[in-house]
């Protein structure tokens, strides 16, 4: 039977909010931004209501070629992309039958494949964590054990049958976290402490179960000399051409130079020397006294979506109960502090994470890392925000393997870009309703705008750290293209193009659509795909396309690279993803139960070939849950999932979910490992 007949139409839900999440998680994980104006109110230009060249999609942009006057380059015999060395095999038809939407409160998996619990919020990470104890929890404790809800999940393999987990521990769900839990006003200070202690990261050892090849357990004995907490209070070092500017410094820290902890860390990605970078996100909420901070720094602040009059502190986390720096009415320069990619090396737990400043302050979605064909490292970043951008930094050094010292550098000086993007069909084809314009598919051409180099500034009255600090302004400045919530941002390691996910974007009216985004209001999300300038990482133009609208298939506004729509799984709200050794795109979502009415799930897609657009869905998580991570190993055995928030909307005292214990037992957010159970590789 064909996947599709097992779809749920969307449903209308009471109490859900934005991309489908309750209200609830909505303010703790974003501060409620769905229900508040987008901060960016720049007159840049949405493509649509401008008149551009029609250029055909069967010449140079289609080929590859980008830019007017660039050179026509046919994208056959390109060489693979740079990224991490590794090239592509293929891509074979998936052959696995796709896992049915459901709503059951379990992480379900195709047949032939099984899964299990690597660890879970509260498990020890440190050798002197005690076990969790739901209604006993400490701060202490808390900076010991596994953090709150997953995200991002990376590995680092230290040989055959062990090695490095890092997950994200992006924000704390306090109503599911505490029985009788009153808010952030009211709460106990000890509560806000362990919250604080459950946010940053974990890097814990793991090893293969025996046995089972695909499969992964927590190392629980010997020393563990890898594993670490980080939290909120971790002291990190702000490196690049901004360290040691006004904008931030502070009374604890007049250097400008160290600061304390990372907050709402979301998405990520690795670099070639075997560091994590992990993205600040929605940091905003954690801050109050806007409305006390001085006049010259409020437009800046409203720009990153931090109040700045009114009561300011209703429905705050109230971090700033337990430590005043979260009070920007007494210390307005420390929510400059945050908003960054924090490289952190997993195998030194010497080493002091680095909040790297020259690939600027946004609200990170992702940073995923790609060589250029001069070997220099080239970041993609999203800033995950209704109408914000999709930026790009480029190192000026080389990478050189096995230097981590001189390695340790390349993210400190380059030069940050921010995406433009122009479609190729009339205007008028492009009405907001989804239409294929008449060629028969969304794209065009687009240049990477530079903004700044760690010398100089690009962007008329902006400093080089003006640039760096406050990265939105400058971006609006120079006329960056406003986009559907720009997510996670990966490159194929078969092809070189580079994907980005765009989760959605109810407040984007019909006339406001373009051709990067096609749909008004934008429900369900896209994917972008993006094949730079002879397949280079370095170029500074290309060519883009949409390759997967999202939705119903059933509905006319979706589209599946022109895949027939009724051998296709549904798909909402795309927001992490990742690639297998076949260069097929893996898609996490952020959408349930409001997005299509089902839990959410992790899918995969063909990107190249025959079977291009034909989507099907892997695994789905539990009740409540997002799709988090996902990560395939290296030798294709693993995909690591990472549910996040399960029993999303319930409380402590009645709890929506009980994965993954079972029983009577609180929803834990956890990570899993999924394999074949003959030890065949993910989808063969």
């Amino acid at each position: 039977m064909p996947q599709s007949a097992h779809r749920r139409r969307t449903l209308p839900l009471v109490g859900q909010a934005g991309g489908g999440r309750s209200r609830a998680t909505c303010r703790l994980r974003c501060g409620d931004a769905c229900f508040h104006e987008a901060p960016n109110t720049s007159d840049n230009a949405y493509f649509g209501d401008i008149f551009t060249a029609v250029l055909s999609r069967r010449g140079a942009l289609r080929a590859g070629a980008v830019g007017a006057g660039a050179a026509a380059v046919g994208m056959s015999g390109l060489a693979p992309a740079l990224a991490h060395d590794k090239k592509g095999k293929g891509n074979p038809r998936l052959k696995f039958r796709g896992v049915e939407a459901n709503t059951k409160d379990a992480v379900t998996v195709p047949r032939g494949y099984d899964h299990n619990v690597i660890i879970r919020w509260g498990d020890p990470v440190l050798l002197d964590a005690p076990e969790f104890d739901f209604t006993g929890q400490t701060a202490d404790a808390q900076a010991k054990q596994f953090g709150y809800n997953c995200d991002y999940v990376g590995f680092q393999p230290l040989h055959h049958d062990r090695g490095l987990l890092w997950v994200n521990h992006e924000y704390t769900n306090e109503e599911l976290m505490f029985a009788g839990y009153t808010g952030g006003n009211d709460a106990d200070p000890e509560q806000i402490k362990i919250a604080m202690a459950a946010h940053g990261g974990s890097i814990v050892e793991i090893k293969r179960v025996e046995g089972r090849s695909g499969a992964w357990e927590l190392v629980t004995y010997g020393k563990r000399a890898y594993n670490r907490r980080i939290t909120a209070d971790t002291p990190m070092k702000l490196a690049g051409p901004a360290a040691g500017d006004d904008l931030l410094r502070t009374d604890a820290d007049p250097d400008g130079v160290e600061v304390l902890g990372m907050l709402n860390n979301c998405a990520g990605g690795m670099t070639p020397w075997g560091t994590i970078l992990t993205c600040e996100e929605n940091f905003n909420q954690y801050f109050v006294g806007g409305e006390g901070a001085p006049e010259a720094a409020k437009a800046a602040l409203a720009r990153y979506g931090i109040a700045t009059s009114g009561d300011t502190r209703a429905g705050n986390r109230r971090f700033d109960r337990v430590d005043e720096r979260f009070d920007l009415s007494r210390h307005p320069t420390e929510a400059n502090r945050f908003g960054y990619v924090v490289e952190i090396d997993p195998f030194d737990p010497r080493y002091k994470p680095r909040k790297r400043t020259m690939l600027g302050r946004i609200k990170h979605e992702g940073a995923a890392t790609r060589l250029t064909r001069d070997r220099r490292v080239a970041v993609y970043m999203g800033d995950d925000e209704r109408f914000d951008y999709i930026y790009k930094f480029v190192s000026d050094k080389k990478y050189r393997k096995g230097s981590r010292r001189h390695n340790d550098t390349l993210l400190d000086s380059g030069t940050l870009y921010v995406a433009k993007l122009t479609g190729d069909s009339p205007a008028e084809e492009i009405d907001g309703s989804g239409t294929l314009p008449s060629d028969g598919a969304f794209g065009g051409s687009g240049e990477w705008v530079p903004l700044c180099s760690a010398r100089e500034s690009f962007v008329d009255g902006f400093t080089v750290a003006e640039v760096l600090v406050h990265t939105r302004l400058a971006a609006d400045k120079a006329g960056a293209t406003k986009m559907d919530r720009p997510e996670d941002i990966e490159p194929s390691p078969a092809t070189g193009k580079v994907y980005c996910a765009l989760t959605n974007n109810s407040a984007r009216e019909p006339g406001q659509a373009d051709e990067p985004n096609p749909r008004g209001p934008n429900k369900h999300g896209h994917i972008l795909e993006i094949t730079e300038e002879r397949n280079d990482a370095g170029a500074t133009t290309f060519g883009w396309s949409v390759p997967l609208v999202c939705g119903d298939p059933e509905d006319p506004d979706t589209y599946y690279s022109g895949f027939d729509k009724s051998k296709v799984a549904a798909v909402s709200a795309p927001d992490n993803l990742c690639f297998d050794e076949h260069g097929n795109l893996w898609i996490s979502t952020d959408g349930q139960p409001g997005g299509l009415g089902v839990n959410d799930a992790l899918h995969v897609m063909p990107v190249e070939g025959k079977y291009r657009g034909e989507l099907k869905t892997f695994a789905t998580v539990p009740k409540g849950a997002e799709a988090c991570g996902p990560f395939i190993t290296e030798d294709n055995k693993t995909v690591f999932l990472a549910p996040q928030h399960p029993g999303d909307g319930g409380t402590a005292e009645e709890p929506t979910s009980h994965w993954p214990d079972g029983g009577d037992s609180v929803p834990r957010p956890s990570v899993v490992s999924i394999w074949h159970t003959k030890g065949r590789k993910i989808g063969s």
